[in-house]
């Protein structure tokens, strides 16, 4: 069952407001282009890793933010299964009940990943 109007509506909101900016910030931490304080010691300790050790902490911080999104949407789900007590309401309409799991909707090119998320579906690094 692909998601109603109103989830897919939620989960454009999560990608632009969530995991884009998400990814971004991590793109500008390794890039150095932050000037936060704090952040100028870890720019620091990046900027002495090859272009491949940056690409694989790109990988493993798009893997995190991707992972507590699908737990974020599984709970969702699973509280819709349950009880209840815990709902996203889009225009007046449970997200969770618009579709049969909403954890798996992000995922393939025609998902939420690759539809709603400038930075598309994560590569398989196969």
């Amino acid at each position: 069952m692909m998601a109603g109007p109103q989830a897919d509506k939620f989960d454009e909101f999560l990608m632009s407001k969530f995991r884009d900016p998400a990814i971004d910030r991590a793109d500008a931490v390794l890039d150095a282009h932050l000037q936060a304080p704090g952040l100028q010691s870890l720019q620091n300790d990046l900027r002495q890793l090859s272009p491949e050790q940056r690409a694989l902490v790109r990988r493993c911080v798009i893997e995190a933010i991707d992972g507590g999104l699908h737990d974020f949407l599984f709970a969702l789900s699973e509280e819709h299964d349950a009880d209840n007590a815990i709902v996203v309401l889009v225009d007046g309409q449970n997200v969770a009940a618009q579709s049969d799991g909403l954890h798996g909707e992000p995922y393939t090119d025609e998902g939420w990943f690759g539809r709603f998320s400038k930075h598309g579906v994560p590569p398989d690094p196969a």
